[in-house]
């Protein structure tokens, strides 16, 4: 199996040598680059065509939003993970339409990081529910009758089955693990994920997701949070 080739983006050095540490340990993962700021990110990127970047928010020249906004148009074969420090308000927002595939924080544990990779490299979404609580408050303050509106339209747009489908990943759950949960084919929870994204009208499925929890679409309970964390 090819390794999972890796772009590490921060400009603290001693937090990329030790994210390098943490992701050679894994055998099937290799840091292919490092850059400092957001333009050599996408410079690095587009020279070397990674599976993952790995980004943090706050980087000189270009922010790390930014960067992963325009890697989504540059190099939509690279999957964007944001690793960073801050949990501000608009930070989450704008990550939300940015394009990333994930959001962990740099608290997250060794065997977190190496999971969330795997799960973005795979096309999948890494939705902490921490992260996902402060969404649901900030979209409160839109109003209830918004998303009252929303989360009946959107009932209706979606099928019980995709509702189901949509609920799971945003615990984080992967499409095999989805898949056996729900017993039906991966291929079938493929399909599903697609009509979702479709219908909803967004281009990730952590977007869908937080979209998904944060006007009650779809509700995450504390009894949900292991699972949505539990290493590999």
């Amino acid at each position: 199996m090819a390794s999972i080739r890796i772009v590490l983006g921060d400009d603290h050095s001693l937090i990329r040598e030790g994210t390098r540490k943490i992701l050679e340990q894994h055998p099937g993962m290799s840091v292919v680059g490092e850059a400092g700021d957001g333009e050599e990110v996408l410079e690095l990127v587009s020279r070397l065509r990674p599976d993952v970047a790995i980004l943090d928010i706050r980087m000189p020249k270009m922010s790390g939003i930014e960067t992963v906004r325009q890697l989504a148009a540059s190099s939509p074969n690279t999957r964007s993970l944001i690793l960073t420090a801050y949990d501000d308000d608009e930070y989450i927002l704008a990550m939300m339409g940015a394009g990333a595939s994930g959001y962990l924080m740099k608290t997250a544990r060794a065997a977190e990081l190496l999971d969330a990779v795997e799960k973005v490299n795979d096309g999948e979404s890494v939705l902490d529910p921490a992260i996902a609580a402060k969404v649901a408050r900030l979209w409160g303050a839109r109003g209830s009758q918004d998303r009252h509106q929303a989360r009946q339209r959107d009932s209706e747009t979606l099928t019980s089955r995709e509702i189901e489908v949509l609920t799971l990943a945003a615990m984080g759950m992967r499409n095999k693990a989805i898949a056996d949960h729900l017993v039906i084919s991966v291929r079938t929870v493929e399909g599903h994920v697609n009509a979702i994204l479709t219908k909803l009208g967004f281009s990730t499925r952590t977007e869908a997701a937080l979209y998904a929890v944060s006007t009650g679409l779809v509700q995450l309970h504390e009894k949900d949070q292991p699972s949505a964390r539990e290493p590999f």
